[in-house]
Order: structure tokens, then sequence, then C-alpha cells
């Protein structure tokens, strides 16, 4: 499937062309905005796909933010990730509209106080930018504009603990209580919090809050927290600032200096929209203003999305680090070999809508290998190699068979296979004694060699506690694959490596990191960690792979015939060689595993 002709339809959108149409603005310009206290996952992927793609197909603009108000969480190590993760994903969309490029407009001027124009101080120059805009760099502007709250009477500094501010919010049920501290005088407010910029007080001893209501039916109005005292150093603006603006409060105005039009968020936020536009409308910001739209979330089945819980999956040893190929993250995925182009896919598929609802995962795997089928090469590999001897084969003889490097890509071209007297095929491509209906290789039966001849078993060898570790065969010169006299009817093919030629390399087999279809359900009473799979990573240290693979870069994919799509990992085995990862199986196996 193109994906230049996919063309998304969702009520976003909609909403998009309308603004369009009626003039509200004159360009889009969305933002994608994650704290980088953590690893992108399969979920942001959806966030990502849906903004850029937005601006994309309205020649607009999307921003990347990072949301970075609280250092207690915040790390460099995670902005770089965040970075690597949306350029590589957005890779295969056409440049231009998309990137990091910001808004081609001049900032928009807001006096303060009749003297300040907080825009020209904190916007960057237009044009294009080579890195991400961070909430960080508006801190002054958010400074400002909260003593602007308290200079109206909409802004008071209280003293009441974080504990005491919960128990006095009330419920949806039950009207909150107001502070004590509430009624504070406009002076008092500004000394109070210009000292607590200055660093005279400590941790938790006061903090910012708007004055809405305490009585409304949606709790986040009641008096919600502005800014909050921390002495923590922050990744980006070291100790110059000890107070950090909450989200809902830097949220918005974030957008507003972005000039975003179009503030896109998953339906937690519903409410906390009307605190979003209280705000934006008590500093009464010359128009337009931004607007704050919701779309569900994405849920998949088998996986974990909280970042708290990945993140304490890597801290206590469940998975190696956040790009484990076990993980739903985006450096976990293009670890294990998924495609940009696939994830793309997946969120297309999916869609946007209003009600959260639950994604199966092998639908995410179905577009990996819709993608992998049409760019990746073939290659044959032998997992679980048990050795093959053809009897009547001259002993020293090579020859270099022709094989198609990818059916569903003509240019791909062929390659030259070597094929010996002695080969490596899959320990479950024989049995001495087969089930029904199984046309593999058999005592006294007879089996085509991928791109090369039928073999006809003819004897074993076994070890002294009865494992076959050699089966010796005979072959039918005549019946070489394309040949003239090729035209046997042979019920069973396999695939093989030859023996002399074959490179030795280490396999990582992975699978769901869980099993069973919402690990995060805790109503059982179960911790969900013990769901986790323990089958989630075979490593198999001897497996037989090709020679066509030698120079395989890190992140190249390949598909093992019938076996199927392994990436080469950034990681080496103990003798220097690459470690291969299983990206994805050929067909879905799991609902039959689980089946039995």
């Amino acid at each position: 499937m193109n994906e230049e002709n996919l063309r998304a339809t969702d009520f976003i959108r909609e909403i998009v062309e309308e603004d369009l149409k009626n003039g509200r603005y004159q360009k889009i310009i969305t933002r994608f905005p994650p704290e980088p206290n953590g690893y992108l996952h399969i979920g942001h992927a959806k966030a990502i796909c849906l903004n850029f793609g937005i601006a994309r197909e309205y020649n607009g603009v999307c921003h990347i933010r990072m949301d970075d108000t609280n250092p207690v969480k915040e790390e460099t190590e995670y902005v770089d990730s965040i970075q690597e993760d949306i350029k590589w994903l957005i890779s295969g969309w056409a440049q231009g509209s998309l990137g990091l490029k910001e808004a081609d407009r001049e900032p928009p001027a807001v006096e303060v106080d009749g003297k300040l124009d907080f825009h020209a101080q904190v916007c960057r120059e237009p044009g294009v930018k080579t890195e991400p805009f961070y909430a960080s760099d508006y801190f002054e502007a958010f400074y400002q504009f909260a003593l602007k709250l308290i200079r109206i009477g909409k802004a008071y500094v209280c003293d009441l603990t974080a504990e005491e501010v919960d128990q006095m919010r009330g419920a949806p049920d039950k009207p909150g209580i107001e502070s004590p501290y509430r009624n504070r005088s406009v002076e008092e407010n500004l000394d109070l919090f210009q000292r607590m910029r200055a660093g005279e007080f400590p941790d938790g001893a006061r903090t910012l809050r708007a004055k809405v209501d305490m009585k409304s039916p949606n709790v986040w109005m009641r008096d919600p927290l502005i800014y909050r005292i921390r002495h923590v150093s922050h990744h980006q603006t070291g100790d110059k600032w000890c107070i950090y603006p909450l989200y809902d409060f830097a949220h918005c105005v974030s957008d507003y200096i972005e000039g975003i039009t179009h503030s896109v968020c998953t339906l937690e936020f519903v409410v906390h929209r009307p605190i979003y536009d209280w705000f934006l409308e008590m500093l009464d910001l010359p128009r337009p203003l931004p607007h704050q739209y919701e779309f569900a979330r994405l849920n998949l089945t088998y996986t974990v999305m909280s970042k708290r819980k990945l993140l304490a999956l890597v801290q206590q040893g469940k998975v190696a680090d956040w790009n484990d190929p076990r993980m739903p993250t985006i450096a976990g995925m293009r670890r294990r070999g998924y495609p940009a182009a696939a994830l793309r896919l997946f969120c297309e598929k999916i869609g946007i809508a209003k009600r959260e609802n639950t994604i199966d995962v092998s639908l995410l795997e179905f577009c990996v290998r819709e993608e992998l089928n049409k760019s990746s090469l073939r290659v044959m590999g032998v997992l679980k190699p048990i050795k093959l001897v053809i009897e009547n084969y001259p002993e020293g003889k090579v020859e270099e068979l022709e094989a198609v490097n990818n059916p569903e890509d003509p240019q791909a071209g062929t390659r030259k296979v070597p094929f010996s007297r002695e080969l490596y095929i899959e320990e479950d491509d024989f049995r001495e004694t087969p089930p029904p209906k199984y046309y593999r290789l058999v005592p006294g039966g007879e089996v085509r060699l991928r791109y090369a001849y039928i073999i006809k078993c003819v004897g074993l060898e076994k070890d002294s506690e009865g494992r076959v570790h050699t089966i010796r065969c005979t072959y039918d010169p005549d019946s070489k694959a394309g040949g003239a006299t090729s035209g046997r009817k042979i019920k069973g093919t396999i695939h093989w490596v030859s023996a002399p030629h074959a490179l030795k390399r280490e396999v990582r087999l992975y699978d769901r990191l869980f099993n069973v279809e919402d690990p995060a359900d805790e109503s059982d009473g179960q911790d969900w960690m013990t769901h986790l799979n323990p089958g989630a990573l075979e490593v198999l240290p001897n497996c037989f792979i090709e020679p066509f693979v030698k120079d395989a870069l890190v992140g190249q994919v390949y598909q093992f015939e019938r076996l199927g799509y392994f990436c080469v990992d950034e990681d080496k085995a103990q003798d220097g060689s690459n470690v291969f990862n299983r990206t994805v199986t050929l067909r879905d196996s799991w609902a039959k595993t689980q089946k039995k």
C-alpha cells in the first residue's frame, strides 16, 4: 500500500478543514509535546502520526515541544531519544511542512503591564530549526503571565500542604473548601511569589494557585495549582529556577506562545479543557487563541503503555533497557526491526476516534509483515540445526544456485547460494516417527531442497542418548529446481544452508512481553508483573545462515525463508559476530499456541 495514496478522515481533520474554510486560521500549526521523563511508545506514535499528518496534509507546521516543567523526572537522555524516535518515524514522509520547522509567521504581540512583549523575547526566529521547542524556553514568560494573574486577582499564594489541598478539593459530588489564604491581598501575593522565585522558601512550603471556583462540578477547576517550589537542577536551565509551572498552566500558555491552532490531546484531558480555556481568557490575550481537542488514546492487547510501568520494567531488570526489543517503545520496535512505515500504516488503520477501545496487537504485527514482505531480502537460515549428508553428491563439489532476493520486488535481483555435500536443515523438518499429514523429511521419504534437488532419506546417525545428529540422504541429479527434468511432484519443500559456507550466528527469538490480553487489569488481585511472558525471549547461540548476510548492517531486516523476519541487532555476540533479532513470524501463531 502506497502511503502517499492514504488520506485519513476523522473528526479532527473535519474540524481543521472547517476552520480553514471559514478563515478562523490562515495556517495550521499543531504540536507534539512529550514530557522527557521516559521513552516514547507506540501510543505516542499514534499522536505523532496525527499531529504531523495534519500538518503535512494541510500545508501546516507541527512543533516538537519538550514539556520539561518537572525537573525531578526529566533527563537529557529522554530528550535525545524522543528526537531520534520522531525523526525516524516521520522520515519516510515528504519533508517541507514536517520536521523541526517553526511557523512561518511573526510572533503575536502581547503587552503585559504596558511594557513587555514576551513573544518577541521567547519565540525563536522563524525558519528551519535544528532542535525542538522547550517549555523551559518560556519560563520567564510563564512567570510574568503568573504575575499578571495575581495583579488581576485571579491567583494567590497558598501555604497549604499538598495533602491539605487534596483533602479540601472535595469530590465530584462534594464541593471543595476554600483555602484560608485565598483572600490574601494582591500586594502580599506579589511579594510572596517573588520571594518564592528568589528561593526563600523550601520545597512544598508554598504554591501559587488560580482563583477559580471551589464549588465547580469539575474538580480540576477548584483553584488548580499554577506553580510549586522545587529546588532541583533542570536539564536545560540548570539552577536558574526553583519554581516550576504545572501542566495545566504551562500547556495552554506554551500553545499560545507558539501560535498553535489545534492542540490535540487524549481523552483524559477532556476535564482539563475548561481550565485550559480559563487561563487564556483571564490573560486577555490577542486572538486567535488555540483550542484543545481530544481523541481516544491507543490501548493494545498484551501490552502496558504506562510510562511508570515501563520504567519499573527497566529499573527492576525485567527488560534490558527502554530499547529492549520486547518493549512497546518506539526505540524497542525499531531495534526489533519494525519499519517506520509499518507503524504509520498501523496508525492509519486504527484511525482517530472519540471512544476508547483496545486494538489487537496482531494488527500491528500484520502491518509489520505487510511492509517487510515488500522490502526485505530473502535468505535461508537454520535456527535449530541438524546435519544432513548427501552420500551420492561428489565430495569437494560446490554449486552456486540462483535464488530470488525478493519475489515482491523484481528490482531486488538474485543472489548465488552455495550448495555442497553437507548441509544443515531445521530439526523440525525431520521426524523419525512423523505425525499425520507431515510432508517434510522422514526415513525413506523424499522432499525438495529449496532452489536445489529432491533428496531421499536413507539412514540416520544417533548419539548415545538416542537423538538423531546426522541424516544421510541421496539426491536425484536430474531434479534440480528450474531444470528441464525437475518436474517430479513432491509435496514437501524445506530450506537448508551449506555447512562449509554457513555463517554461525546468535539469534534471539522475541515474543509478546505479557501472556494475558490486559496485563494492566489488576481486578483479579494479581500484580501486573505476574503476567510477564517467560517465553518472551529465547536465545539460540548456534544458528547457521547463508553467507549472503556477511556484510549486513545494524538495523537491516531479512526474511529467513519459512521462519520469519529477522533484524541485525546493535549487540554483538561473544565472538564479535552479528546477532539477529526475530522481528515477527511469517504468520500469527500466537492464538494457535494459546489453545494448546
